[in-house]
């Protein structure tokens, strides 16, 4: 019976556990103030326990990708197992991390275990919602937005609990999710048994797709997009905090900035049924990149409700236009390169964000709020490729 309910709402199931998966992406960062006292860190070492997290993610991704793993065996299975290990990994950060050293490493095999997660619970979507898979995409980013918020939530309801309880209830929210997942199991057979790709033909496969113009015009404006979203979310606490100081809750302040994306990724796939995917990524790029050059240049002078405000805007945009790119892309890929060239695609953009990462937290420390000026060259990136790829597309 319970199956039988599960698997007639797997857009659902798959939802929920991508939030309770990916929220072991931020645990370390919704306890910062914890960290930064125990091992005496500072921005930059916040950033860079972020950045691995990221480092681990683009291995791990380019190791599905290269070795064809995602495709030989069951999704549902290496969902599960990925989000254990995920748990796992988490908890041994939470109990037994001396400092950061051993924290790096940690991190980037939280990151290694995320690439069995997020990436996979896409193909879990399609696969079970094939004639849904715009909107459950949106779905799954605005889960991933939301499953990123999460631990600053929890640590916000925590109160004076200890940070270890934080870090320790995302990897119980992992192991859920690993078991979500496998009771929804696979809607058809086992995973096809076809030869995993050569590394050259990946990369043969990437060439052929960025000669495709209306491919290389999204992607190019994703990656704008990447240079800004992770950077952002990893610093919304500093930010929050350089403003507001001992104003409120700062972690649920957090909470609300990150989480408020969610809501723009739903909102953005409503309008793209309207209008379109490249209207929405624009708009996107605009309002975000605008929150950018307020932030950094009135951020200090502005009312403390209005600061809140414009944070909540740019959270709500600063991701919104994720799905989009990713569905603009694939559409405008040829099918036959779809495969290996979004794999290679995500890990260039998930590259960026850890540059962009590194080079923000290094700064926030004597820039201040005028960080999020770097912030801006990411929306205006992306949307300089988009106008190029409208040019070219007239033109022929």
């Amino acid at each position: 019976m319970i199956l039988h309910s599960f698997r007639r709402s797997p857009v659902a199931v798959i939802s929920l556990a991508q939030l309770f998966g990916t929220s072991l992406w931020f645990s370390s960062n919704a306890v910062t103030r914890d960290l930064s006292a125990l091992w005496q860190l500072d921005a930059a070492g916040i950033g860079w326990l972020t950045a691995a997290v990221q480092a681990g993610f683009i291995a791990g991704t380019l190791g599905l990708a290269l070795t064809g793993l995602a495709d030989r065996y069951r999704a549902s299975q290496i969902f599960a197992l990925c989000a254990c290990l995920g748990a796992a990994l988490n908890a041994a950060f939470a109990l037994w991390a001396p400092g950061l050293t051993e924290g790096l490493v940690l991190r980037f095999l939280v990151g290694l275990s995320l690439a069995g997660i997020y990436p996979i619970g896409m193909k879990l979507m399609v696969r079970w919602a094939p004639q849904k898979a715009g909107w459950g995409l949106s779905v799954l980013v605005a889960m991933l937005t939301l499953g990123t918020a999460l631990p600053h939530g929890m640590r916000a309801a925590a109160g004076g609990l200890p940070w270890q309880g934080v870090v320790l209830g995302a990897s119980g929210l992992a192991v859920l999710a690993a078991g979500l997942v496998l009771c929804l199991g696979e809607p058809g057979g086992p995973a096809s048994a076809a030869r995993p790709p050569r590394l050259r033909e990946t990369l043969s496969g990437l060439v052929a797709a960025f000669r495709v113009p209306a491919f290389r015009a999204a992607a190019l404006g994703y990656f704008g997009h990447m240079w800004e979203l992770y950077a952002f979310w990893t610093l919304v606490p500093l930010l929050l905090a350089m403003r507001l100081g001992a104003e409120g809750d700062l972690s649920l302040f957090s909470f609300a900035v990150i989480a408020v994306g969610a809501a723009g990724c739903l909102l953005g796939g409503l309008l793209a049924r309207r209008s379109s995917g490249h209207q929405v990524a624009r708009a996107s790029l605009r309002i975000s990149g605008a929150c950018c050059l307020v932030i950094g240049l009135a951020g200090g002078v502005l009312p403390v409700w209005m600061f809140g405000a414009v944070f909540l805007i740019w959270g709500a945009t600063v991701v919104s236009d994720s799905p989009q790119f990713s569905a603009i892309c694939a559409t405008a890929c040829p099918p036959a390169l779809v495969g290996s060239a979004l794999s290679m695609m995500n890990a260039i953009g998930f590259a960026i964000t850890m540059v962009s990462i590194a080079l923000t937290t290094g700064v926030a420390g004597g820039l201040g709020l005028q960080t999020a000026l770097i912030l801006s060259l990411g929306p205006a990136l992306g949307l300089l490729a988009l106008r190029e790829g409208r040019a070219d597309q007239a033109a022929r």
